[in-house]
């Protein structure tokens, strides 16, 4: 699974609460919150530059904490069943699961979860660049 533009659509406020339940110093969550929110934002082509805006949500790109921040933010999304896996890689998720006996419950309701993760926590799957389920082995998968 591929989630659309995953860096720009962090909230800080819920990096923040989660940063906090994992036992980060307020002193430390402040600075954050404050370095990710009020950013004055521009897009400069030659010598033009477009009209300055402030943003508000995001992780800035090309910052080499962004990374370390969205791995923080995506701490708890682990799968609920011990037949399935979650593996994730930057903004790219992978859940493979166990079917055995054509019983494809649990992955169905792990994929569900992750939907509903992925709303709660403000990122939007990119479909067009998902793909189905599928393996090589039929009886086992």
């Amino acid at each position: 699974m591929d989630f659309s533009s995953a860096f720009n659509t962090v909230i800080p406020s819920k990096l923040i609460t989660k940063l906090t339940d994992l036992g980060i110093s307020s002193l430390m969550c402040n600075w954050l919150l404050d370095f990710l929110t009020s950013r004055p934002q521009h897009v400069r082509l030659d010598n033009h530059c477009s009209s300055t805006i402030t943003i508000n949500t995001g992780v800035p790109q090309g910052c080499v904490m962004s990374p370390f921040l969205y791995s923080l933010l995506t701490h708890d999304c682990r799968p609920a069943d011990s037949s399935n896996t979650i593996i994730k890689f930057a903004d790219d998720t992978t859940v493979i699961g166990l079917i055995k006996d054509s019983d494809e419950a649990a992955y169905r309701e792990e994929v569900d979860r992750l939907a509903e993760w992925c709303d709660t926590n403000n990122l939007l799957l990119n479909t067009g660049k998902n793909q189905g389920a599928h393996c090589g082995l039929q009886e086992e998968c």
